[in-house]
């Protein structure tokens, strides 16, 4: 069997989590249209059986990263650092863009960094369902005179095009090994945190500007019982007046927010879900080692 561990990195907001999606055939990972979504590294297991497709048994582990980008808080630094600390400890780098090389800094930065590893690098080039045919090449050209990607794929992660080919071509640069993971795992994340995960993404999408960055999601309890399982969640915000907007005129956008966040728990359980959130203040939680340490987002 060929195994073996992936970094998926960019910069925010390229589809990193959507396309880890679209490789499981599932959801694991929150994905909205705002940046820097993702705040740590989650792990999807993509384990496959020869067939005419693949002709050998494979298991690739793919280690989602959050978008690599200028920190401003504590939080930023430590996702940055998640993201590219994953550099040195995978077996090949798939990275994601979605516009030229020249078009900003951010995908410059990471290039220098990509430059030094000495690992496989495949080049990602998603949302071709939005870049014309000439924007695509463009952009292909600029990556490709750089000469350190073995492989230059288009994709669109949302329409499911050459996924497939991003998992093969992988699969090329791994080396026989150990099944680390049983056959039907596809994440080693605990309920917890997917749950939370989902009513973060909720709060994403149902709230707009800079509040929903300010906003952390802890479970206070999580009991199963035969028929139900009862959730209670905090969300914490860093002002007041954020708490107003999350709350919203009569409590109606918090319950939104548990009503669409219980219906995708319900879905990924399987069993009735009694969810109950909260809302508390904790003042620039974002720079604050204990905060970040409690949320879990630094050990």
């Amino acid at each position: 069997m060929k195994t073996g561990f992936i970094g998926i990195i960019g910069r925010p907001n390229v589809g990193k989590s959507t396309l880890l999606n679209a490789i499981l055939g599932e959801k694991i990972a929150i994905t909205t249209d705002k940046p820097q979504t993702t705040r740590n590294t989650i792990r999807g297991i993509y384990t496959h059986y020869a067939d005419d497709t693949l002709k050998e048994d494979i298991q690739l582990v793919f280690i989602d990263t959050p978008g690599i980008h200028r920190p401003r808080t504590k939080l930023g630094q430590y996702m940055t650092d998640a993201a590219t600390g994953t550099l040195k400890e995978v077996d090949a780098v798939v990275f994601i863009v979605d516009d030229k090389l020249s078009a900003g800094p951010g995908d410059k930065y990471i290039v220098d960094l990509l430059d030094s590893v000495t690992t496989p690098k495949i080049l990602v080039i998603n949302k071709i369902d939005k870049i014309g045919p000439e924007e695509y090449e463009k952009i292909y050209s600029e990556y490709e005179e750089l000469g350190i990607f073995e492989e230059i794929i288009g994709t669109s992660a949302v329409e499911g095009t050459n996924v497939d080919v991003v998992i093969s071509k992988v699969a090329e640069f791994m080396d026989e090994g150990p099944m680390y993971f049983p056959d039907d795992m596809v994440t080693e994340n605990p309920e917890r945190f997917i749950v939370s995960e989902i009513i973060r993404e909720k709060i994403l999408m149902y709230l707009q500007d800079e509040v929903p960055h300010g906003v952390a999601v802890e479970i206070e309890q999580y009991r199963e019982e035969p028929e139900i399982t009862k959730i209670n969640a905090v969300i914490y915000c860093e002002k007041k007046s954020h708490k107003g907007m999350i709350i919203g005129k009569g409590g109606r956008k918090l319950k939104g927010i548990g009503k669409s966040a219980r219906e995708e728990i319900e879905a990924l359980l399987g069993t009735k879900v009694y969810l109950e959130l909260w809302v508390k203040i904790k003042e620039n939680w974002r720079d604050s080692d204990i905060a970040l340490s409690n949320f879990g987002y630094k050990e």
